[in-house]
């Protein structure tokens, strides 16, 4: 008779104490993936099945998720396409984003290393995607639309937005990277935001990968210029997008700095297949962008 006993688990190997911390952001993991062609609906469902949770989700100290997705149509908005994010046109096709409890980013990020290395040796992970840009980030400010009541940074991931939009900013040279942060959270932000379908900005700056990060994740030089901001819009990102080319023409005009990319997304639905038939402009898809 075959022994169907499990073998048992190793010793946790990351010390976790249970604190009493208040629930507050302090790091990210932002990984923007290109799946290749013919392979969208097995990545799809490789990642939202397994590796969202097995490579990010049980870890300690991480405690909000999401996947995003990028159709066709909003990719051709990418701006500008290409762009020293995504390198070359219409690339970027989904984004996942983790927040960190803010003091235990290095817990978690040598948890994260160790993790996604197990699940190479066990065979786990996925070869047929390219990384386009994965980066971990340092949450540095946030700009609510409605106030002290508004959608907080922490809650972000968790609330049905309409979309989402990342936009990277350099910081023009001599500018003072607190008088860029006090003329954008003090004098452009609070007037733009209002009566705009941008409910919240989240605003982080790079930070590096450790050195024994997985291969298959390109290395990127943390720019102490540059920084990046995540928009939770309550519109699709295709009917609010002259708020981002407003936002654009601002920034350059102030001549603080420069957008060095604008990438819109919206929320995959966990479970279906939805838009893996719509993420290249000559595809013809079987459903409407929005699912019924």
């Amino acid at each position: 008779m075959t022994d169907t006993t499990p073998a048992p688990r190793p010793p946790r190997e990351h010390k976790i104490i249970a604190g009493a911390e208040p629930i507050r952001l302090g790091s990210m993991l932002v990984t923007l993936v290109e799946p290749h062609r013919g392979s969208e609906v097995a990545y799809n469902r490789w990642y939202e099945r397994d590796h969202f949770y097995a490579g990010c989700m049980i870890g300690p100290y991480q405690f909000a998720g999401k996947r995003f997705v990028a159709p066709a149509d909003l990719k051709a908005l990418q701006d500008p396409d290409p762009s020293e994010i995504t390198g070359t046109p219409g690339r970027g096709s989904y984004v996942s984003v983790y927040w960190v409890l803010d003091g235990y980013h290095d817990t978690w990020n040598r948890w994260a290393v160790d993790q996604v290395k197990a699940l190479h040796r066990a065979g786990r992970m996925f070869e047929e995607r390219d990384h386009v840009h994965t980066l971990l980030y340092r949450f540095a400010w946030e700009a609510r639309r409605d106030g002290e009541n508004g959608l907080s940074a922490e809650l972000a991931l968790d609330h049905p937005s309409a979309g989402m939009v990342l936009v990277w900013t350099d910081r023009a040279d001599g500018v003072d990277a607190a008088d860029f942060e006090a003329w954008q959270r003090e004098e452009h932000l609070p007037g733009f935001l209002a009566g705009s379908p941008a409910r919240l900005i989240v605003t982080a700056d790079p930070l590096p990968l450790l050195v024994d990060a997985p291969g298959d994740v390109p290395r990127t030089e943390a720019d102490d210029r540059r920084q990046l901001s995540l928009w939770f819009l309550d519109e699709d990102p295709a009917d609010a997008w002259d708020t981002v080319t407003a936002h654009r023409a601002a920034v350059e005009g102030s001549g603080k700095g420069r957008i060095v990319a604008a990438l819109p997304f919206i929320s995959t639905v966990p479970g279906t297949d939805t838009y893996t038939d719509q993420l290249w402009a000559d595809q013809a898809p079987t459903s409407p962008r929005r699912p019924s």
